[in-house]
Protein backbone atom coordinates (compact mmCIF):
# COMPACT_ATOMS: atom_id res chain seq x y z
CA UNK A 1 0.00 0.00 0.00
CA UNK A 2 1.58 3.20 -1.32
CA UNK A 3 1.92 5.94 1.64
CA UNK A 4 -0.89 8.62 2.08
CA UNK A 5 -0.03 12.16 1.49
CA UNK A 6 1.72 14.08 4.86
CA UNK A 7 -0.79 16.88 3.95
CA UNK A 8 -3.83 14.57 3.95
CA UNK A 9 -3.02 12.87 6.98
CA UNK A 10 -1.72 16.12 8.83
CA UNK A 11 -5.67 15.72 10.05
CA UNK A 12 -5.64 12.32 11.79
CA UNK A 13 -2.26 13.18 13.81
CA UNK A 14 -3.47 16.38 14.82
CA UNK A 15 -7.09 14.66 15.99
CA UNK A 16 -5.06 12.03 17.65
CA UNK A 17 -2.71 15.01 19.97
CA UNK A 18 -6.24 16.42 20.62
CA UNK A 19 -7.65 12.67 22.19
CA UNK A 20 -3.85 12.62 24.02
CA UNK A 21 -4.84 15.73 25.20
CA UNK A 22 -8.07 14.44 26.25
CA UNK A 23 -6.94 11.55 27.81
CA UNK A 24 -5.00 14.13 30.27
CA UNK A 25 -1.70 14.74 28.64
CA UNK A 26 -0.17 18.02 28.48
CA UNK A 27 0.10 17.67 24.32
CA UNK A 28 0.76 21.63 22.63
CA UNK A 29 0.49 22.82 19.16
CA UNK A 30 4.44 22.85 19.39
CA UNK A 31 4.63 18.71 20.17
CA UNK A 32 1.78 17.93 17.27
CA UNK A 33 3.81 19.91 14.81
CA UNK A 34 6.88 18.23 16.22
CA UNK A 35 4.90 14.93 15.51
CA UNK A 36 3.69 15.72 12.22
CA UNK A 37 7.29 16.55 10.48
CA UNK A 38 8.83 13.48 12.47
CA UNK A 39 5.77 11.15 10.45
CA UNK A 40 6.33 13.33 7.35
CA UNK A 41 10.05 11.59 7.32
CA UNK A 42 8.88 8.38 8.20
CA UNK A 43 6.32 6.16 6.49
CA UNK A 44 2.76 7.41 7.50
CA UNK A 45 1.31 3.93 6.83
CA UNK A 46 3.19 2.00 8.92
CA UNK A 47 1.34 2.05 12.77
CA UNK A 48 4.54 1.28 14.59
CA UNK A 49 6.41 4.49 12.75
CA UNK A 50 3.93 6.53 13.95
CA UNK A 51 3.70 4.81 17.62
CA UNK A 52 7.20 5.62 17.74
CA UNK A 53 7.15 9.16 16.55
CA UNK A 54 4.61 10.35 18.80
CA UNK A 55 6.29 8.50 21.73
CA UNK A 56 9.64 10.09 20.78
CA UNK A 57 7.75 13.69 19.99
CA UNK A 58 4.47 13.83 22.23
CA UNK A 59 5.54 12.08 25.70
CA UNK A 60 7.76 13.60 28.23
CA UNK A 61 7.81 11.97 31.13
CA UNK A 62 7.89 8.17 31.91
CA UNK A 63 4.49 7.86 33.87
CA UNK A 64 3.19 9.33 30.83
CA UNK A 65 3.86 6.08 28.81
CA UNK A 66 0.45 3.93 29.68
CA UNK A 67 -1.80 6.74 28.86
CA UNK A 68 -0.06 7.11 26.04
CA UNK A 69 -0.26 3.87 24.90
CA UNK A 70 -3.51 3.51 25.54
CA UNK A 71 -4.71 6.05 23.77
CA UNK A 72 -2.84 5.19 20.36
CA UNK A 73 -4.58 1.61 20.72
CA UNK A 74 -7.89 3.20 20.87
CA UNK A 75 -7.44 5.94 18.76
CA UNK A 76 -5.60 3.75 15.71
CA UNK A 77 -6.64 0.27 16.51
CA UNK A 78 -10.16 0.27 18.04
CA UNK A 79 -12.58 -1.49 15.60
CA UNK A 80 -14.83 1.75 16.26
CA UNK A 81 -12.52 4.13 14.76
CA UNK A 82 -13.28 7.81 13.24
CA UNK A 83 -13.21 7.56 9.66
CA UNK A 84 -10.23 9.71 8.93
CA UNK A 85 -8.08 7.53 11.28
CA UNK A 86 -9.20 4.17 9.92
CA UNK A 87 -8.87 4.74 6.36
CA UNK A 88 -5.46 4.85 5.66
CA UNK A 89 -5.02 1.19 7.09
CA UNK A 90 -5.75 -2.24 5.99
CA UNK A 91 -7.40 -4.55 8.53
CA UNK A 92 -4.31 -6.94 8.21
CA UNK A 93 -2.00 -3.42 9.21
CA UNK A 94 -3.95 -2.59 12.32
CA UNK A 95 -3.97 -6.32 13.37
CA UNK A 96 0.29 -6.42 12.90
CA UNK A 97 0.25 -3.31 14.93
CA UNK A 98 -2.09 -4.53 17.48
CA UNK A 99 -0.26 -8.01 17.94
CA UNK A 100 3.37 -6.07 17.73
CA UNK A 101 2.36 -3.47 20.57
CA UNK A 102 0.65 -6.25 22.76
CA UNK A 103 3.81 -7.82 23.30
CA UNK A 104 5.09 -7.40 27.39
CA UNK A 105 8.27 -5.96 25.39
CA UNK A 106 7.09 -2.61 23.58
CA UNK A 107 10.73 -1.00 23.29
CA UNK A 108 11.99 -0.58 19.66
CA UNK A 109 14.72 -3.82 18.69
CA UNK A 110 17.46 -1.03 19.17
CA UNK A 111 16.72 0.55 22.40
CA UNK A 112 18.41 -2.77 24.37
CA UNK A 113 21.23 -2.83 22.35
CA UNK A 114 21.90 0.75 22.44
CA UNK A 115 21.22 0.43 26.86
CA UNK A 116 23.61 -3.05 26.69
CA UNK A 117 26.52 -0.97 24.84
CA UNK A 118 26.58 1.51 27.09
CA UNK A 119 26.54 -0.18 30.14
CA UNK A 120 29.32 -2.48 28.35
CA UNK A 121 31.71 0.87 27.47
CA UNK A 122 30.74 1.71 31.53
CA UNK A 123 32.33 -1.33 32.42
CA UNK A 124 35.20 -0.81 30.04
CA UNK A 125 36.59 1.78 31.36
CA UNK A 126 35.71 0.90 35.22
CA UNK A 127 37.75 -1.64 34.25
CA UNK A 128 40.60 0.56 32.46
CA UNK A 129 40.72 2.73 35.34
CA UNK A 130 41.15 0.33 37.44
CA UNK A 131 43.91 -1.12 35.71
CA UNK A 132 45.54 2.07 35.13
CA UNK A 133 45.52 2.52 38.99
CA UNK A 134 48.22 -0.58 39.62
CA UNK A 135 50.17 0.00 36.00
CA UNK A 136 53.74 1.70 36.75
CA UNK A 137 54.26 5.96 35.45
CA UNK A 138 56.90 4.37 33.59
CA UNK A 139 55.17 1.76 31.18
CA UNK A 140 52.12 4.32 30.45
CA UNK A 141 51.53 5.98 27.48
CA UNK A 142 50.90 9.63 27.47
CA UNK A 143 47.13 9.22 26.85
CA UNK A 144 46.66 6.42 29.82
CA UNK A 145 48.70 9.29 31.93
CA UNK A 146 46.45 11.91 31.01
CA UNK A 147 43.40 9.40 32.45
CA UNK A 148 45.13 8.90 35.51
CA UNK A 149 46.29 13.11 36.04
CA UNK A 150 42.09 12.97 35.39
CA UNK A 151 41.78 10.09 38.43
CA UNK A 152 44.68 11.79 40.78
CA UNK A 153 42.39 14.84 40.86
CA UNK A 154 39.39 13.11 43.13
CA UNK A 155 42.18 11.69 45.61
CA UNK A 156 41.81 13.15 49.01
CA UNK A 157 44.41 13.41 51.24
CA UNK A 158 44.34 13.75 55.26
CA UNK A 159 47.01 15.54 56.72
CA UNK A 160 48.45 14.42 59.97
CA UNK A 161 47.37 15.74 62.73
CA UNK A 162 48.85 16.47 66.64
CA UNK A 163 47.64 17.47 69.94
CA UNK A 164 48.26 20.92 71.49
CA UNK A 165 48.78 22.19 75.28
CA UNK A 166 45.60 23.88 74.13
CA UNK A 167 41.85 22.69 75.14
CA UNK A 168 38.43 23.10 74.17
CA UNK A 169 34.89 22.29 75.63
CA UNK A 170 34.06 18.11 74.66
CA UNK A 171 33.83 15.11 76.13
CA UNK A 172 37.52 14.41 77.41
CA UNK A 173 39.70 13.38 80.30
CA UNK A 174 40.39 16.68 81.75
CA UNK A 175 37.73 18.29 84.22
CA UNK A 176 36.67 21.81 83.44
CA UNK A 177 36.63 23.37 86.84
CA UNK A 178 35.79 26.39 85.79
CA UNK A 179 32.51 25.82 83.71
CA UNK A 180 31.71 23.14 86.28
CA UNK A 181 31.75 26.12 88.98
CA UNK A 182 30.12 28.61 87.08
CA UNK A 183 27.37 26.27 86.85
CA UNK A 184 27.01 25.24 90.51
CA UNK A 185 26.97 29.09 91.27
CA UNK A 186 23.85 29.45 88.62
CA UNK A 187 22.10 26.66 90.97
CA UNK A 188 22.86 28.20 93.99
CA UNK A 189 25.74 26.14 95.17
CA UNK A 190 24.00 22.98 94.60
CA UNK A 191 25.80 19.84 92.68
CA UNK A 192 25.89 20.76 89.06
CA UNK A 193 26.84 18.47 86.08
CA UNK A 194 30.53 18.11 85.53
CA UNK A 195 32.37 19.44 82.44
CA UNK A 196 35.27 18.36 80.93
CA UNK A 197 37.68 19.71 77.83
CA UNK A 198 39.69 17.83 75.64
CA UNK A 199 43.21 18.74 73.67
CA UNK A 200 42.53 20.42 70.30
CA UNK A 201 44.34 19.01 67.69
CA UNK A 202 46.26 21.52 64.90
CA UNK A 203 47.80 20.00 61.24
CA UNK A 204 51.11 19.23 61.32
CA UNK A 205 53.28 20.30 59.01
CA UNK A 206 53.80 18.10 55.60
CA UNK A 207 56.96 18.86 53.30
CA UNK A 208 57.60 16.78 49.77
CA UNK A 209 61.00 16.62 48.87
CA UNK A 210 60.68 15.77 45.07
CA UNK A 211 63.51 13.90 42.97
CA UNK A 212 63.09 15.36 39.53
CA UNK A 213 66.61 14.00 38.53
CA UNK A 214 67.19 12.22 35.21
CA UNK A 215 66.41 8.77 36.83
CA UNK A 216 62.89 9.85 38.06
CA UNK A 217 62.16 10.94 34.82
CA UNK A 218 59.02 8.53 34.41
CA UNK A 219 57.59 9.40 37.59
CA UNK A 220 58.86 13.10 38.28
CA UNK A 221 55.80 14.57 36.40
CA UNK A 222 52.95 12.17 38.49
CA UNK A 223 54.39 13.34 42.24
CA UNK A 224 54.13 16.41 40.49
CA UNK A 225 51.07 16.15 39.75
CA UNK A 226 50.28 14.23 43.69
CA UNK A 227 51.98 17.32 44.91
CA UNK A 228 49.45 19.97 43.43
CA UNK A 229 46.65 17.61 44.86
CA UNK A 230 48.39 17.53 48.01
CA UNK A 231 48.80 21.42 47.92
CA UNK A 232 45.24 21.75 47.45
CA UNK A 233 43.95 20.03 50.39
CA UNK A 234 45.73 22.03 52.89
CA UNK A 235 47.55 25.05 53.74
CA UNK A 236 50.33 23.40 55.68
CA UNK A 237 52.31 22.05 52.57
CA UNK A 238 55.71 22.69 51.64
CA UNK A 239 57.49 21.25 48.00
CA UNK A 240 60.35 21.06 47.02
CA UNK A 241 62.49 19.63 43.64
CA UNK A 242 65.85 18.63 44.06
CA UNK A 243 68.42 17.25 41.16
CA UNK A 244 72.01 19.00 41.59
CA UNK A 245 70.12 21.87 43.38
CA UNK A 246 67.32 22.31 45.82
CA UNK A 247 64.08 24.46 44.81
CA UNK A 248 61.40 25.89 46.71
CA UNK A 249 58.13 25.50 44.21
CA UNK A 250 55.07 26.12 46.69
CA UNK A 251 54.25 29.55 45.22
CA UNK A 252 54.21 27.81 41.66
CA UNK A 253 52.19 24.55 42.42
CA UNK A 254 49.66 26.97 44.38
CA UNK A 255 48.14 27.88 40.99
CA UNK A 256 44.88 26.21 40.39
CA UNK A 257 45.12 24.63 37.03
CA UNK A 258 47.47 21.92 36.92
CA UNK A 259 48.89 22.47 33.56
CA UNK A 260 49.61 26.42 34.61
CA UNK A 261 51.22 24.93 37.83
CA UNK A 262 53.61 22.01 36.08
CA UNK A 263 54.79 24.79 33.66
CA UNK A 264 55.88 27.00 36.29
CA UNK A 265 57.03 24.74 38.50
CA UNK A 266 59.32 23.33 35.05
CA UNK A 267 60.64 26.94 34.64
CA UNK A 268 61.71 27.38 38.26
CA UNK A 269 63.17 24.10 38.70
CA UNK A 270 66.51 24.43 36.57
CA UNK A 271 68.06 21.17 36.81
CA UNK A 272 65.35 19.26 35.86
CA UNK A 273 65.75 15.74 34.01
CA UNK A 274 69.70 16.20 35.35
CA UNK A 275 71.72 14.92 37.45
CA UNK A 276 71.60 13.89 41.04
CA UNK A 277 72.78 15.00 44.62
CA UNK A 278 70.80 13.46 46.94
CA UNK A 279 73.03 14.40 49.95
CA UNK A 280 74.02 18.23 48.98
CA UNK A 281 70.62 19.00 48.10
CA UNK A 282 68.99 17.71 51.58
CA UNK A 283 71.82 19.62 53.19
CA UNK A 284 70.62 22.91 51.75
CA UNK A 285 66.97 21.85 53.02
CA UNK A 286 68.48 20.97 56.83
CA UNK A 287 70.33 24.23 56.83
CA UNK A 288 68.51 26.98 55.23
CA UNK A 289 65.13 25.67 55.91
CA UNK A 290 64.78 23.06 58.67
CA UNK A 291 66.55 25.68 60.88
CA UNK A 292 63.99 27.40 60.50
CA UNK A 293 61.67 25.72 62.13
CA UNK A 294 59.57 24.39 58.75
CA UNK A 295 60.77 20.51 59.07
CA UNK A 296 59.87 21.09 63.30
CA UNK A 297 56.89 18.61 64.57
CA UNK A 298 55.89 17.80 60.84
CA UNK A 299 55.99 15.08 58.46
CA UNK A 300 58.70 14.62 55.99
CA UNK A 301 58.64 12.82 52.51
CA UNK A 302 61.20 12.73 50.01
CA UNK A 303 60.45 11.17 46.75
CA UNK A 304 63.85 9.17 45.14
CA UNK A 305 64.97 6.53 43.61
CA UNK A 306 68.14 6.70 46.30
CA UNK A 307 70.59 7.12 42.68
CA UNK A 308 73.03 9.62 44.38
CA UNK A 309 76.10 10.91 42.41
CA UNK A 310 77.24 12.63 45.83
CA UNK A 311 79.05 11.25 48.61
CA UNK A 312 77.36 8.56 50.52
CA UNK A 313 78.25 9.96 54.05
CA UNK A 314 77.76 13.31 53.49
CA UNK A 315 73.91 11.62 52.40
CA UNK A 316 74.32 9.82 55.94
CA UNK A 317 75.03 12.71 57.85
CA UNK A 318 72.19 15.09 56.11
CA UNK A 319 69.57 12.59 56.90
CA UNK A 320 70.58 11.36 60.43
CA UNK A 321 70.39 15.45 60.87
CA UNK A 322 66.64 15.81 59.19
CA UNK A 323 65.26 12.76 61.09
CA UNK A 324 66.03 15.00 64.27
CA UNK A 325 64.17 17.97 62.67
CA UNK A 326 61.40 16.41 61.98
CA UNK A 327 58.25 14.40 63.53
CA UNK A 328 58.46 11.75 61.04
CA UNK A 329 60.74 11.07 58.19
CA UNK A 330 59.07 9.01 54.81
CA UNK A 331 61.05 7.68 52.13
CA UNK A 332 58.83 6.88 48.75
CA UNK A 333 60.54 4.72 46.22
CA UNK A 334 59.53 3.42 42.82
CA UNK A 335 61.94 0.45 43.14
CA UNK A 336 61.01 -1.36 46.32
CA UNK A 337 61.08 -4.65 44.52
CA UNK A 338 64.09 -4.57 43.08
CA UNK A 339 67.66 -4.32 44.95
CA UNK A 340 68.06 -1.08 46.86
CA UNK A 341 70.30 1.77 45.61
CA UNK A 342 73.00 2.36 47.77
CA UNK A 343 71.82 6.08 48.51
CA UNK A 344 68.64 4.36 49.74
CA UNK A 345 70.57 2.02 51.96
CA UNK A 346 72.82 4.47 53.55
CA UNK A 347 69.45 6.28 54.24
CA UNK A 348 66.84 3.63 55.51
CA UNK A 349 68.40 3.53 59.19
CA UNK A 350 67.02 6.91 60.15
CA UNK A 351 64.04 6.21 58.18
CA UNK A 352 60.84 5.81 59.92
CA UNK A 353 58.84 4.55 57.26
CA UNK A 354 59.98 2.67 53.26
CA UNK A 355 56.81 2.84 51.02
CA UNK A 356 56.40 2.43 47.37
CA UNK A 357 55.52 5.01 44.94
CA UNK A 358 55.50 3.10 41.50
CA UNK A 359 51.95 3.59 40.71
CA UNK A 360 48.67 5.53 41.56
CA UNK A 361 47.85 2.94 43.49
CA UNK A 362 50.71 3.29 45.80
CA UNK A 363 50.23 7.11 46.20
CA UNK A 364 46.49 6.64 47.11
CA UNK A 365 47.52 4.34 49.78
CA UNK A 366 49.60 6.87 51.06
CA UNK A 367 47.33 9.56 51.07
CA UNK A 368 44.99 7.61 52.77
CA UNK A 369 47.76 6.30 55.32
CA UNK A 370 49.46 9.74 55.91
CA UNK A 371 47.08 10.75 58.99
CA UNK A 372 48.79 7.87 60.62
CA UNK A 373 51.52 9.30 60.83
CA UNK A 374 50.88 11.66 63.30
Amino acid sequence: MSAPAPEAFAGTLVGFGHALRDAGLPVGTGGVVTYCAAAAELNPADLLDLYWAGRSTLVTRREQLPVYHDTFLRYFLDDDLPTEASAPFTPRQRAEARTALAMPETEPPSAGGEEESKEALLGLVASEADTLKHKSFAACTPAELVMLRRIMRTIRLAPPRRRTRRTRSGKGPLPDLRRTVRETMRTHGDPAELHFRSRRLRRRPLVLLLDVSGSMADYSRALLQFAHVTLRSSTRVEVFCFGTRLTRITKELRHRRVDDAMDLAAAAVADFDGGTRIGESLEVFVRDWGRRGLARGGVVVVCSDGLDRGDPALLETTVQRLSRQCHRLVWLTPHTGEPRSLGLQVATPYVDVVLPARDLADLTAFARTVSDLG
